[in-house]
This record gives structure tokens, C-alpha cells and sequence, in this order.
């Protein structure tokens, strides 16, 4: 089930479904740790004897946000109970707080009585093993804890505080949870329990016929006693509706601080852009690490989750900020690739938030010989990025601080790590699957040493000359072997075989419209031209959704085997990769037609609530794996930033 809302500071991430569960919290990192695996953390309506939890079949739910803001609005009206609940979340944008505001109408002409109740589901650090709840009559507010890491709830309706409360034991000798306690409208109080536990507080109040009451709710989230305790009184002193006010003002004022002309661009992609700025920036870490994705149903197929940093997809993430005005952002991450890069001047697979390695499936030994188990264009990407943030913000000090720690470890590693033809040696492709020599990888390499020699150049280090003349024959050797003139494009790679030095594959592959998005080769060298020929009408998915697959048999969570028509699902990285090229190839005003539609197309694939997935269903459009994907949102973000520029480019050029 697709994340409908995420909501966050950099500290604290809250996500919920579609179905307004909270479904993951993570503390104190963005992605580590996920402190709920439940699915009771879903509000629950009492009205004159009948009850139902807000996930259940009986509501209508309407999930969005309000305009340009982190603060949630939705909606969720039974009709049976005759209510209707408003909900708003957020994330205090500085406190570690999720701020809750819970707006009850009695849809009935008679007064009745409403108890709203708020379960908390915690498994306090990924493990219900050894926690504890308990009611804390000082505060009025249920409290969660396991060593240091504590959780506070308090909250208030119509000035009064918990109507109700109660502990116990969930998922073990039979029992369901606590949450089972509410459904009779009454709570039996219990004040502590330790082991597996859950709790449930409520709050009452008499509503009038087609009147409304409000509740606000808080959980303050932090290291010890001290630390929650001081964020419910914050809460308390200065009004959970004034933070939650100012927190809707501080993401109003950064989604567009200056203004912008989005050059003519629908009003639909104008919004799913300021909408992708404010889910990235829930996905990015306080320590610099930005998070692929967040969503753990991942879990149910694999196991493992998507809650790790790439530095192919950080690095791709933060240029597309950079270009959108968020320069910290860029900085930050290549802060932390400073300190996850190895001793040997390459990235691993893939990192935790701290900055420790995270799990991988790459072998570090194949047919008994041993291997680098690495994505080497993840190592040039970092690098390249770098070099597209000096070009835009003139930052040569911040770069001279990274160049001997992250840029010439990394340039030293890609000059040697190539074999006698000057191509790199193999490493594993960019979506992960196969091991060989590939195109998109042999192009950032490339691109990557060229920047590292300018970069070296500046700062007269005569290194800078062995970077350039490696990447001049990391050039040659791209062109030599991975340009087929019989097919007229690029092929995805290569793989070494013994006996005959190399076998190619000739699978049609998205990424090798990496040669001219990444500045390989100039937009009209007819290479480019028929290798960006052959992507776009081999991968194009022939149903009504449209947009562009990975590869010609793509596999991955497949919906069809007919590859004439649909020859892997449509990704959302992918379709704004070809509108990238269609920018990039623009020479006049018609021509940016295209590109404008492609990303028309992102904009409308998107759920309800402004969220982008990973990949389509190439039938009914519904979103496939994990949901956001901070890559789909960045690739939004880059495409329209650099659709701006090319509009603004003609409108100087035509002298307007």
C-alpha cells in the first residue's frame, strides 16, 4: 500500500497510508529508526454506542494536503455514524513533534455524545521486546519507553484533557491489543505494562446537531524523560494550533521563498514541483543522508526496505535541488559521501543514515575469484554532482575543503580501476542487477574525471593532468567499444567472456540517454541522436498509461509478458529522462511541447495526495513499489528546472 502522506523535519518522518494509518516513525534519523511495525496506529470515532476505527470500509476518505505546505488535509465521513472527521497532521518543522488536530461534525440534527480514541502501537526501536507504557498522571499523557528512546502523548477536546486511558498487552498469549478495549467506548484504565505493549487514550465531548468539535493531540518524541517532558510543556505553553500554524508558514515560505516563473507550465505540474520539493525534503536527513524511500511494505517481498542512501540516487536528488535554489541540500549530502566514502576512493552498494554500511546482495567473490562489490557510477555521480553545484553556485571553497578527502580519493580510484582497453572494470549496472561494463556507467566515469581534473586544475594540483588524459581515453574507449555503427545506437554494455574478450548486450536500455544527459556528447552528434531514437520508440509502453520502461523484458514487479506492447512497466525516472533529452535537443518554442506533456504525464500519475511511486502499473496506472520515491520526485523537480531554463534560454535568444 502506497504512502499517501509523509510528513517530517529531517528528524522526525511520519508516514501514513490511504487508508490513515500511520504506518512508519522513524527517530532520530529520516529512515532510521522505524519505531512503529503495527497497524493500530489508526483513530477511532464512538458515537452514542457505535464504533469504527477510521481504516475500516465503512468511510469515505478524502487524503491530500493543504497548499504548498507539510500540514496534512483530509477528510473521512461515515455514514452510518453520521460523523465526519477533518484531520490535519504535521511535524513541527523544528521540534520533534507530530502535532495532531482532529475536527469532529455530528452530521445528525440531535446532540449526541463523541469520544474520539487514539491508539499508540509502538516497537521502540524495531522491537516490541522489553517496552513499556504507562500513564503519567503529571502530565495527563500516556508514555512509551524503552532505554533512552521515549514517546509522549497528550492532548486536549473542547480545553479537556484524556477523557479515558488505558495499557496492556498486544500480540502475545492471545492477546489482540488494547485497542480491542475501545470498541465498547470505555477504556479500563489499566496504568502500566511491559513487554509487547500497546495504549489507547480518549477524549469525549457533547456535540450538537451539525456542530463541530476539536481535538488537538500531540506526541513528543526524544531521548530520555527530560527531553519529552520539555517538548509536551512547549506544546502545552505556547498552543499546539500556534505550532502547527507557524509550522504550515515556514513550508509556504520555503516551497517558493523568492517566487518563480514556471514558463507557461500547467498548473498541474506547477503544483506536483512544489509538491515533490516538500516530500524530498521529508526524505532528507539532518546528517546529510538522503533516503531512497521510507515505505516498509517493500518488507512483505524482499525483506529489506528502500530506507537507505544511494549515492547514485542522493547525488541525482541533490543536484535536482541545487538547480531548484536549495544549495544546502547538495552541500550536506556530499558532506556525508565525505565521510561514508572508503579508504580506496569508492561508494559501497548502499549506506544507513549514520553513515555505516547498509545490506547489499553484490558478491564479493564470483567464480572464485575476488570482486568489488560496487555500482562504480555511483563513485562518478557523487563527483559529477559536485561539479554541477560549483558550476552553478561558484563555491570553490566548499569544493577546495571536499577535494583531497572526497574528490581526488575518488578520481585516483577511477583511473586505476580500468583495464587495458581504458574502460572501467566491471562493477554492477545502475538498477543493481547484472555485473559487466556498461554505457551509463563508462559515461559518468568519464564525465566524472573530467570534472575531477578541472576541479585539480583550479587548485594546481598537477594530479589534474592524469585525470584528463584518463578520461580522454575512458572517452575513446566508450566510443571504440560500447557504439554499435550496425545498430546506430549505444548498447547497454558489455560483459568480459575469456575465451573472447567481450560479449555485448544488446538489450534496449533507458540509461544510455545517459551519453547526452550528461553532457557526453553534444545533443546533435547523430550517435546520440539514433541511440535516443531507438529508446524512445522501442520503450515506450504501448497501453493507455504510456511513459517509458527501464529496459526492453524488465522484470520487476512485471504485469505483462506481451514486450511489443508493453515492454516493462513505465517508471517515472525514465519518462522524464526521455522529456530530458527532448530539452535538451530544443532549438525552438515547439519543441518543448513534448517534454511539457511528459511531464503533464508524471504530474497526473501521481496519487491523490501529490505522492510519486517508483513505477506504474502499465494497465491501470496505480503505483507499483515503493511510494514516494525521492528519485521520482528529484527527477520532477530536475526536469521542470531544466524545462525553465531552456523556455528562458529561447525567450533571451528571441530577444523577449
Amino acid at each position: 500500500m502506497a504512502r499517501a502522506l509523509v510528513v517530517g523535519n529531517g528528524r522526525l518522518l511520519v508516514n501514513f497510508d490511504e487508508r490513515l494509518v500511520m504506518r512508519e516513525l522513524y527517530f532520530p534519523h529520516v529512515g532510521m529508526v522505524n519505531h512503529i511495525e503495527g497497524d493500530r496506529n489508526v483513530a477511532g470515532i464512538w458515537v452514542d454506542g457505535s464504533f469504527d476505527w477510521l481504516n475500516s470500509d465503512g468511510w469515505e476518505r478524502a487524503l491530500g494536503y493543504s497548499e504548498d505546505s507539510l500540514v496534512t488535509h483530509c477528510e473521512a465521513r461515515h455514514r452510518d455514524l453520521r460523523v465526519q472527521v477533518t484531520i490535519n497532521d504535521a511535524v513541527h518543522y523544528q521540534e520533534n513533534v507530530l502535532l495532531r488536530k482532529f475536527t469532529v461534525t455530528n452530521l445528525a440534527l440531535d446532540n449526541r455524545e463523541i469520544r474520539l480514541f487514539l491508539p499508540s502501537d509502538f516497537h521502540i526501536d524495531e522491537t516490541d521486546v522489553g517496552d513499556t507504557a504507562f500513564y503519567d498522571p503529571e502530565h495527563d499523557a500516556l508514555i512509551h519507553f524503552k532505554r533512552k528512546r521515549c514517546f509522549l502523548f497528550s492532548g486536549r477536546m473542547e480545553n479537556r484533557g484524556l477523557f479515558q486511558y488505558s495499557t496492556g498487552r498486544k500480540r502475545f498469549f492471545g492477546a489482540e491489543g488494547t485497542w480491542r478495549d475501545a470498541e465498547d467506548g470505555i477504556l479500563e484504565g489499566n496504568p502500566i505494562a511491559q513487554g509487547a505493549v500497546d495504549s489507547v487514550a480518549s477524549f469525549r465531548a457533547e456535540v450538537p446537531g451539525g456542530q463541530s468539535v476539536t481535538a488537538y493531540c500531540w506526541l513528543t518524541v526524544g531521548d530520555g524523560f527530560e527531553e519529552i517532558t520539555q517538548l509536551h510543556h512547549l506544546v502545552v505553553e505556547r498552543d499546539p494550533a500556534v505550532l502547527m500554524d507557524e509550522t504550515d508558514g515556514y513550508w509556504r515560505h520555503w516551497v517558493d521563498p523568492s517566487g518563480r516563473d514556471y514558463a507557461g507550465l500547467p498548473s498541474e505540474v506547477v503544483a506536483a514541483f512544489r509538491r515533490s520539493l516538500l516530500v524530498i525534503r521529508t526524505q532528507v536527513d539532518w546528517a546529510g543522508g538522503i533516503l531512497a524511500a521510507n515505505d516498509t511494505d517493500i518488507l512483505q517481498t524482499n525483506r529489506d526496505h528502500y530506507s537507505y542512501i544511494w549515492p547514485r540516487d542522493g547525488a541525482l536528488v541533490a543536484q535536482a535541488m541545487d538547480l531548484a535554489g536549495y544549495p544546502h541540500v547538495a552541500r550536506d549530502f556530499f558532506g556525508f559521501c565525505r565521510r561514508a566514502i572508503t579508504r580506496g576512493g569508492y561508494f559501497w552498494h548502499k549506506y544507513n543514515p549514520d553513515a555505516s554500511m547498509g545490506s547489499s546482495w553484490h558478491p564479493w567473490i564470483l567464480r572464485g575469484r575476488r570482486q568489488l562489490p560496487i555500482q562504480e557510477d555511483e563513485t562518478a555521480l557523487v563527483i559529477l554532482a559536485l561539479g554541477d553545484y560549483h558550476q552553478k553556485e561558484r563555491d570553490l571553497e566548499y569544493v577546495a575543503s571536499l577535494y583531497p578527502t572526497l574528490v581526488k580519493p575518488a578520481a585516483e580510484f577511477m583511473v586505476a580501476y580500468r583495464d587495458a582497453s581504458h574502460l572501467p572494470l566491471p562493477s554492477y549496472d545502475l538498477w543493481e542487477e547484472r555485473r559487466g561494463v556498461f554505457t551509463f556507467t563508462a559515461v559518468a566515469v568519464c564525465r566524472a574525471l573530467e570534472t575531477a581534473a578541472a576541479f585539480g586544475a583550479l587548485l594546481r594540483d598537477r594530479a589534474h593532468l592524469a585525470y584528463a588524459q584518463a578520461a580522454a581515453e575512458v572517452r575513446q574507449a566508450v566510443l571504440e567499444h560500447l557504439y554499435r555503427p550496425d545498430l546506430g545506437r549505444f548498447v547497454r554494455g558489455l560483459y568480459p567472456v575469456e575465451a573472447n574478450g567481450w560479449e555485448y548486450d544488446l538489450t534496449l536500455e533507458s540509461s544510455t540517454l545517459g551519453v547526452a544527459l550528461m553532457g557526453f556528447l553534444p545533443p546533435g552528434d547523430p550517435r546520440v541522436a539514433g541511440t535516443a531514437r531507438a529508446v524512445e520508440s522501442g520503450l515506450w509502453v504501448n497501453t493507455s498509461v504510456g511513459g517509458l520502461a527501464r529496459y526492453t523484458g524488465d522484470y520487476y514487479f512485471r504485469r505483462s509478458d506481451d514486450l511489443e506492447q508493453v515492454p516493462g512497466n513505465p517508471w517515472i525516472v525514465c519518462t522524464l529522462w526521455l522529456a530530458d533529452w527532448h530539452i535538451i535537443r530544443a532549438s525552438k518554442k515547439e519543441d518543448l511541447q513534448f517534454p511539457a506533456r511528459l511531464l503533464q504525464w508524471a504530474a497526473r500519475h501521481a496519487t491523490g495526495s501529490g505522492i510519486l511511486s517508483e513505477q506504474l502499473d502499465p494497465f491501470t496506472g496505480a503505483p507499483l513499489s515503493v511510494s514516494p520515491l525521492t528519485w521520482s520526485h528529484a527527477a520532477l523537480v530536475g526536469t521542470t528546472m531544466r524545462y525553465i531554463r531552456k523556455h528562458e534560454e529561447m525567450r533571451l535568444k528571441a530577444g523577449v
